[in-house]
């Protein structure tokens, strides 16, 4: 067989396993992601997380402006705290193909960033992200979170988010609080709230859901869009 031959066959093959991944992929991928490794491993699981925080997971000493608070802030937080912040949404879009995705282009985290003002620059916003598992639960509930609707609902509005906190050290060294001044930073923080659990627009003065009501009024928590 001669090399050039070979070598298209190879290339076709690969071609041929990219495309039944993804296909697999988009109808089935565990919280691990595709992992190599036990770190990537419980990565993947932290961002694929579909347990809603319970009233004894949140930390309420985090706020946003807590997380724009200047200074390395690696071990602010802890990743296996809930959070409930506020703020300005001045971005959503689609995340990139990733591992913790199965590597599917059918399969993205949706990107969401909030500020204090409604005209802050990158390097003033917290990232949060809505899962591709997340997502998939929510339109169980019949809750639409695809990137299309939350744009469209969500930018330039005073909205209210619920979450587990994660810090994504993969852009530590894009971000002003970790990486102070960097001219590629676009994030304040590498602290996120992912996966988002609930979130709502408000309107007018109204306040948010209680968090922390009495155990007999405590309703079921679940994603939604009230």
């Amino acid at each position: 067989m001669r090399p050039s031959t070979r070598m298209l066959l190879l290339l076709l093959l690969a071609v041929a396993l990219l495309v039944i991944g993804s296909v697999v992929g988009t109808s089935y991928c565990p919280a691990a992601g595709i992992a190599v490794s036990a770190e990537t491993r419980a990565i993947h699981e932290l961002k694929n997380r579909t347990a809603l925080p319970q009233q004894w997971d949140f930390d309420t000493s985090i706020s946003l402006s807590s997380m724009l608070e200047p200074g390395n802030d690696s071990t602010r937080y802890s990743a296996i705290r809930a959070a409930q912040i506020q703020g300005y949404v001045v971005d959503v879009s689609e995340g990139g193909i990733e591992l913790a995705n199965c590597y599917s282009p059918w399969r993205r985290d949706t990107h969401i960033g909030l500020a204090l003002r409604p005209d802050a620059p990158p390097r003033e916003q917290v990232v949060m992200e809505i899962s591709a598992t997340i997502r998939d639960w929510a339109e169980g509930q019949s809750r639409d979170w695809s990137t299309a609707t939350l744009k469209s609902e969500l930018m330039g509005h005073w909205c209210y988010f619920e979450g587990w906190m994660f810090f994504d050290s993969a852009h530590a060294d894009e971000s002003e609080n970790t990486a102070p001044g960097r001219s590629g930073n676009w994030r304040a923080t590498a602290w996120e709230i992912h996966p988002v659990t609930f979130l709502e627009v408000k309107k007018g003065d109204s306040e948010p859901r209680p968090l922390f009501p009495s155990p007999a009024e405590a309703p079921p928590r679940s994603p939604s869009t009230q």
